[in-house]
């Protein structure tokens, strides 16, 4: 049977030696095979069945390192619980000691969500190396810049070499190709004794189309009731596959001190039990001291409203609106989903008095919730950001928002984005403006790459620009490695033009947030957000009598300074479009600009 606070399925090391635990309903015989050297059989052990279909045994012979694969109806099949997979997800599993790491950060406390500053990394190509060890190497610079909490893009074991994460397929198993499970315990210890919180991100809504085994433990894994992009929606009604993945973040934050989750397109995790999984997830994690974020298309208030209320009690969730306004606004894309957006200050002066846009009824191809609940909701419940993965790698050729906008225009989002009172995200390299686009890789085998390849031409057959099939046809190859050679960062850029102008405008604009006691203040009574009759967007930070922040917003240009009035005097702090961060200081605003006062 299951032990309280241990995992319902996987090989667990102990004095007496390993317990194998494996879910596979209606099997008639279920062994686990030990592997010897060259993958020899060493050893077959038979297990006993439990109720529920579980099945186990404990080998007295077991050790850490031991190889296996659980045999039943003739076949050998990886673990899906497997710690780590070190010939692949097609091969044996080897037993892992989560103990046998030495950590440093035991007086190690997350900051406040109020506090973070988020950077979205995929470590396979966040160095030359790709490796959780190289990694550490950055973790100075980051602190540097101003971040308090890194996001690692998904790294459960993928089939082949490279793949963005959202196809993995064993969710226990940190990515062989970026290092062994120590090496990334060895990252989340370096970046806690710095003072930076680790997320994770994770995904429950499907696992990848290559190395998925859990169909041949059983049929009852999915629900055909419950349709995803993907295929059928996993079984969450049921109690085993629930807890297959409910354990799974209490099991990052246990054996690798993973201090939140960012939970990928929470929209398509479907689940008709009482309690939504979401909901048993989000109350583990917070029962050990973590946070859940989530990636959900539906502006809905009730994700973030606690349990008692009726609600699923995430922490934070994404909202979509801040970057879709400020694209349509600065590139006039109104194509695809951008089609609900007009792109117009209003739109963004909105957002940013209630964190979401649209919500409460229907607009082009959207459902959305309600806007009254938004301002219920505290500030740092939304997380901004003007680019991340999915905005880079849903441009055809994967281009990075300063590669397809003016260095002005950048340089006035940047600053936006780092003074906001809700939760920023950066995604890696935008800090410098970097060269290197951020494309969609794989490496799947050939039938199945040939599908990836032609699918992802197809999907932008719809856009103009790639009505063509011959234009189709130079979208980079998701399959080809130098596509994933060149989504590797560039940092000898860091030290040329105008990338170095660029990373000093968010070191100065993100000290500013971190320092300035009326910005720290994140609560709604503490904002308020004006339109000007010019279209120039005026945020006023604090209380009238004590300290306050003005930031004066225009990301198209072509106004004139406003009256600060407000009965206060006041001091310019910082100006997006100052010759330190690459602009050319001309009039206030005859270009887009963003400028931060605070009172005299």
């Amino acid at each position: 049977m299951k032990v309280p606070g241990q995992r319902s399925q996987g090989a667990d090391v102990f004095d007496g030696g390993v317990r194998y635990r494996t879910w596979a309903p209606g099997k008639n015989k279920v062994e686990v095979v030990i592997f010897g050297a060259a993958n020899s059989i060493d050893r077959v052990l038979s297990l006993g069945e439990e109720p529920n279909g579980y099945f186990s045994a404990v080998d007295p012979r077991g050790r850490v390192g031991d190889r296996y694969k659980y045999r039943f109806e003739g076949n050998e099949w990886p673990d899906p619980a497997s710690r780590f997979n070190p010939d692949g997800v097609h091969g044996a599993a080897a037993v892992i000691d989560p103990g046998d790491f030495a950590w440093h950060d035991q007086s190690w406390t997350a900051p406040p969500l109020a506090e973070l500053v988020i950077y979205e990394l995929h470590i396979g190509t966040f160095t030359l190396e790709g490796t959780f060890r190289a990694a550490i190497d950055k973790l100075d610079y980051l602190v540097d810049l101003g971040v308090t909490a890194l996001e690692i893009m998904p790294v459960a074991d993928f089939p082949g070499q490279r793949n963005w994460g959202y196809d993995g397929v064993l969710l226990y198993a940190p990515a062989r190709i970026y290092g062994q499970p120590n090496d990334l315990r060895a990252l989340v210890d370096a970046a806690h004794v710095r003072g930076l919180a680790i997320m994770l991100d994770v995904v429950y809504n499907h696992l990848g189309p290559d190395g998925n085994y859990l169909g041949c433990y059983s049929g009852a894994y999915f629900n055909p009731e419950h349709k995803t992009p993907w295929g059928d929606a996993f079984n969450f009604e049921l109690r085993p596959v629930r807890d297959f993945f409910v354990d799974n973040p209490p099991y990052w934050r246990r054996e690798f001190h993973i201090d939140g989750f960012r939970l990928d397109a929470t929209h398509a995790i479907l689940d008709s039990s009482e309690k939504h999984v979401l909901a048993e997830i989000t109350e583990a994690v917070h029962s050990l001291g973590g946070f859940v974020t989530a990636e959900d298309k539906r502006n809905n208030a009730e994700l973030l409203w606690p349990q008692t209320k009726g609600g699923i009690g995430l922490d934070a969730v994404w909202s979509d609106d801040f970057h879709h306004v400020i694209r349509v606004m600065l590139t006039g894309t109104r194509e695809g989903y951008y089609l609900s957006y007009k792109g117009a200050a209003e739109e963004l002066a909105a957002i940013l008095e209630q964190g979401w846009l649209f919500e409460g009824g229907a607009r082009t191809r959207r459902e959305h919730g309600r806007p009254a609940r938004a301002r219920e909701l505290p500030l740092h419940s939304f997380v901004f950001c003007i680019t991340n993965h999915d905005q880079v790698g849903n441009h055809a050729l994967g281009y990075r928002l300063n590669q397809i906008v003016s260095p002005a225009a950048f340089r006035a989002v940047s600053a936006l984005l780092c003074l906001v009172p809700y939760t920023p995200l950066i995604l890696m390299g935008q800090e410098w403006a970097a060269s290197t686009p951020f494309q969609y890789f794989t490496d799947h085998e050939p039938q199945l790459g040939r599908l990836v390849t032609e699918g992802r031409r197809l999907e932008f057959s719809g856009f103009a620009a790639f009505r063509d099939p011959a234009t189709r046809e130079k979208i980079p190859d998701p399959q080809a490695e130098a596509t994933f050679l060149r989504s590797k960062l560039r940092w000898d850029e860091l030290g040329a033009e105008p990338h170095a102008s660029t990373l000093r405008l968010y070191r100065e604009f993100l000290r500013l947030r971190s320092e300035s006691t009326a910005l720290r203040a994140r609560a709604r009574d503490n904002l308020r957000v004006l339109l000007t009759d010019d279209g120039i967007i005026e945020l006023v930070f604090g209380k009238a009598g004590a300290e306050q922040c003005l930031l004066l917003v225009d990301l198209l240009g072509g106004h004139h300074l406003p009256s600060l009035g407000h009965g206060r005097t006041w001091e310019l702090l910082l100006s997006s479009n100052e010759k330190r961060f690459g602009g050319d200081e001309a009039p206030p605003f005859a270009q887009p600009e963003v400028r931060a006062y605070r009172t005299a």
